[in-house]
């Protein structure tokens, strides 16, 4: 059977900061890859109701304030009532940095600012001003789903048990961790049904106070990694192909594995930057 995939890529001119855009670079060669048919469908100021709701997989980066308040403007009630829609519906979604923030409540400025968020995800978030600094580094979690999109990479098959030399043993290890880059002013803070995206094992998080880092709702997960995360993670990537897939065609789908030495060398390289081992 061919496949297919339309990935929303919403705000691409706005909402992309710190090499965001390579997430998409990466959902779609890592589809091209399996021979699955991909549309990248860029979703800028003014796009049409109809362009994103036929959409299989979303997702948006981060940007600054400024670039914030723009796009708070161009989401009519329509578009927002449409985005939640499809969240609760379960279509995935990745949500980079201000993007993650944008889902909740609202945003905080330092003096006081209030910026709306789109009231979708239950969470807020708060710039505490100068007198606190920066959440800037390289960050390394633990996530709180099991990731990767083959029989060859998630975490059942390459159980610790099952190892036969430590090169996959390190490997077993890798998919149990997510690594990346944060640089955010804001503390975000999580509300009732959101669960974390993971715990913080090196880094700060979305607040750097309870070690929680980015959040997760049904298939749509926002993160403070940049870097940009997917590359770095594959087993990532593969988790929102292998969910919008089945999304779409209603069946379970497995992902043919491909060959991801360099980009664990890259996930490993984070790591161990900051002491750790895997």
């Amino acid at each position: 059977m061919n496949y297919k995939l339309t990935i929303g890529w919403l705000y691409p001119e706005l909402m992309s900061t710190y090499g965001d855009r390579g997430n998409i670079i990466c959902l779609q060669k890592r589809c091209e890859w399996r021979r699955i048919e991909v549309e990248i469908r860029k979703l800028d100021l003014g796009f049409k109701i109809y362009d994103l709701r036929s959409c299989d997989l979303l997702f948006m980066g981060g940007a600054q304030d400024t670039q914030q308040k723009i796009v708070s403007r161009d989401f009519s009630r329509e578009k927002i009532r449409v985005l939640k829609d499809m969240v609760e519906d379960g279509i995935p979604g990745l949500y980079i940095c201000g993007a993650y923030q944008f889902l909740g409540k609202y945003y905080k400025e330092a003096d006081g600012t209030i910026i709306d968020g789109l009231n979708i995800l239950y969470l807020y978030t708060e710039n505490l001003g100068e007198n606190h600094k920066r959440l800037i580094g390289n960050i390394v979690v633990k996530p709180n789903v099991i990731l990767g999109g083959s029989e060859a990479t998630t975490p059942e098959s390459l159980s610790i048990n099952k190892m036969r030399d430590s090169g996959r043993a390190s490997l077993a290890r890798m998919t149990n961790t997510l690594v990346g880059f944060e640089n955010h002013g804001g503390r975000t803070y999580l509300g009732k049904n959101v669960k974390p995206l993971g715990k913080v094992i090196k880094g700060f998080g979305n607040n750097g106070e309870d070690k929680t880092e980015g959040a997760m709702y049904k298939n749509s997960f926002g993160s403070y990694l940049h870097g940009p995360i997917l590359p770095k993670n594959p087993h990532f990537a593969d988790l929102l192909i292998k969910l919008a897939l089945e999304k779409k065609y209603k069946k379970s789908i497995d992902l043919y594995p491909l060959n991801d030495s360099l980009e664990w060398k890259a996930h490993k390289a984070i790591a161990n930057r900051l002491g750790i081992t895997i």
